[in-house]
């Protein structure tokens, strides 16, 4: 290969660092996901059978609030596994940072930054 020649993707050594980057990633990102999992199905464990009706009206509507954030939270959180995932399925087809759009490879940082993604910062400035 040729000095000049412009990488059209990245060695097999690179793409092992980038995996053992997402696996990490993957590790705690499911870690994280079981516990807002074990949140949601725990239901309100604060007792407050006791205290007058109003009160328990307005952590009522908390505890809802609450439970919808943390839906919100473990179905952001779900997407991103899928992201990482995906990631790793390119990884093994070795198109792992390919810009899906300019066709050139993502600049290193970024993918340590943002290791799913499969735009260059060239593209995705485009898009806006």
């Amino acid at each position: 290969m040729g000095e000049n020649t412009e990488k059209t993707r990245y060695s097999d050594a690179e793409l092992l660092e980038f995996k053992a980057i997402i696996m990490d990633k993957l590790r705690i990102a499911k870690e994280e996901l079981l516990a807002l999992t074990k949140t949601l199905s725990g239901g309100n464990a604060n007792g407050t059978d006791d205290t007058a009706g109003t009160y328990k009206t307005l952590e009522d509507g908390s505890a809802t609030l609450e439970k919808e954030q943390t839906n919100q939270l473990a179905a952001r959180q779900k997407k991103f596994i899928d992201n990482l995932e995906a990631a790793l399925v390119r990884i093994e087809n070795k198109t792992y940072g390919v810009c899906r759009e300019t066709g050139k490879l993502i600049q290193k940082e970024r993918l340590k930054a943002v290791p799913h993604t499969t735009l260059s910062i060239e593209a995705k400035n485009k898009q806006y």
